[in-house]
């Protein structure tokens, strides 16, 4: 388990142990550390899982406090969506050519929504995860660098401040997560492809930074466009390689 993950858990567990209720507001960011054993950026993570999952609202300067409580133990609304779609994968690979165009419809909206709605501190958090994608890359780590794609767009939907629409993007991303990441870094492995990507990535955080939402909402959809074409680019050439495996070996 991710510590964020970890952390995140505590804390639910920390809300069901004190019975705070929503509306109740958590212990101090330093207080939380002290209780969990963790960094304070560690906690703030957990928070900001917590927050995109609806379970949390930080209010800026005035704390963190409960706004939904988990509706069973260990039953996630989260896990509701993922679970069978990773089911559903793992039985068909072609259905996560149906996770791209989910993306493709939800990230369109995110992303004209944060170009329109971006705080200063959003703003900073999607030029950070873009950094993020280009130092990874540049340190040759195709896994990190498909991490720190998913977290920059992640951080674009958490700027578009639409609680739905950024429960059902993490409930994409963790699919994506478990299922697709492979793809994902054999992406990183193509150099040309790098740069395409890196270019695009720019492309989205400067038209967010900017507030121009049609080039935003058109960018994110190019680039998805792109990512749904190499996915399936290389699919196609992996089947073409096994075909020509099974044939027998040519006698001359």
């Amino acid at each position: 388990m991710r510590l964020s993950d970890r952390l995140a858990k505590q804390l639910r567990d920390l809300i069901d142990e004190q019975g705070l209720k929503p509306g109740d507001r958590l212990p101090a960011e330093r207080q939380l550390a002290v209780e969990l054993g963790a960094s304070r950026p560690s906690i703030r993570e957990a928070i900001r899982q917590l927050s995109s999952q609806g379970l949390l609202r930080s209010r800026q300067g005035g704390g963190t406090y409960v706004q939904a409580l988990e509706p069973a133990a260990g039953d996630w609304p989260e896990r509701h969506l993922v679970r069978p779609l990773d089911e559903l994968v793992s039985d068909d690979p072609e259905y996560r050519y149906d996770v791209l165009e989910a993306r493709h419809a939800l990230e369109g909206g995110t992303a004209w929504h944060a170009a329109l709605r971006a705080t200063p501190q959003d703003r900073q958090a999607i030029q950070q995860r873009f950094e993020d994608i280009v130092r990874f890359q540049s340190r040759g780590d195709p896994g990190l660098s498909a991490q720190a794609d998913a977290r920059f767009h992640l951080a674009i939907a958490e700027a578009a401040h639409n609680a739905v629409l950024l429960q059902m993007m993490r409930g994409v991303f963790e699919l994506l997560r478990s299922t697709v990441t492979e793809n994902r870094h054999r992406m990183y492995l193509i150099q040309h492809t790098q740069e395409q990507l890196t270019a695009q990535h720019q492309a989205l955080m400067e038209a967010i930074l900017r507030g121009d939402a049609e080039a935003a909402r058109a960018t994110v959809w190019q680039h998805l466009e792109f990512v749904h074409g190499s996915v399936r680019k290389l699919d196609e050439d992996e089947a073409r390689r096994a075909r020509s495996s099974r044939l027998p070996p040519f006698k001359y």
